[in-house]
């Protein structure tokens, strides 16, 4: 999605910094010309993301929009997680937003204007058997960047949050997955079921189109869904949501009383 999104922007004729762990200029057309620099990064080493925005910063003079679209899936139980494992699910999808972050604000600061497109994805809305860890992060993801996005508006800096549905990209094929306990076994089954159904992933490119339009908004959400089944699915969970916090209402508001602050005592 990032590949794609660089070469609609590079069509287009925009300037572009394109950073990956594995790119190389080669990767894209020569009559890009100067228009592109690509930079080999990894995003979970900071200093490095820093070096890469300092180059970035040199080169063009200044940043106008910064997509933060590195990501990496685990899948498995949450059971079989781990530890080493479930750090390096939160490592590329929180820590290397987070870090792309802290070193692209002090010069969207310094302009007073940017925009910051966190990609997040559809296991924002709800956690789902296999992918609870991968869940985590890209809540992780949306809690901090909601944060971020009232923190840096004074600045006229906007905040994106792009949550996509299925889309073809490399994050299936380069998925680790864990070690299974045999436990889950049925439950994998009737996932695999699932799965076999059909598939209602997308071509990149018009993921790519999409963000093209958002990043040229005069006024852009602070979310936006990619994708019908996404968009429906998103509508749903907040109805079911809605729907228990209503049915205990009762329950929910009366642990709630409040109270002049308690003296300090010794």
């Amino acid at each position: 999605m990032g590949r794609a999104s660089a070469v609609a922007a590079m069509e287009r004729r925009d300037r572009q910094v394109a950073a990956s762990r594995t790119i190389t200029r080669q990767d894209f057309d020569d009559r890009y010309g100067d228009r592109l620099l690509a930079l080999p990064l990894d995003v979970t080493d900071r200093d490095a993301v820093f070096t890469a925005v300092n180059t970035a910063i040199e080169h063009f003079g200044r940043l106008d929009i910064v997509v933060n679209n590195a990501g990496a899936m685990s899948s498995g139980m949450v059971e079989e997680f781990t530890e080493a494992e479930a750090r390096a699910q939160l490592e590329v999808n929180l820590f290397g937003a987070m870090w792309v972050c802290q070193a692209v604000l002090p010069h969207l600061r310094d302009q007073a204007s940017g925009h910051i497109v966190q990609v997040s994805s559809i296991a924002a809305l709800g956690g789902f058997p296999s992918t609870g860890m991968y869940s985590a992060s890209k809540f992780a993801l949306e809690g901090m960047s909601e944060a971020l996005a009232m923190e840096a508006a004074p600045f006229g800096i906007k905040l994106s949050i792009v949550q996509p549905g299925g889309y073809w990209t490399d994050l299936y094929t380069s998925m680790t997955t864990t070690s299974p306990l045999e436990e889950y076994d049925p439950l994998r089954a009737e996932l695999e079921k699932q799965w076999a159904e059909g598939s209602i992933d997308s071509e990149p490119p018009l993921a790519a189109e999409a963000l093209l339009k958002l990043v040229d908004s005069e006024d852009p959400p602070l979310r936006l869904l990619l994708g019908s089944t996404i968009y429906d699915l998103a509508f749903d969970i907040s109805r079911r949501r809605m729907e228990t916090w209503a049915a205990w209402e009762q329950v929910s508001r009366a642990p709630e009383h409040a109270v002049p602050a308690p003296e300090n005592t010794r």
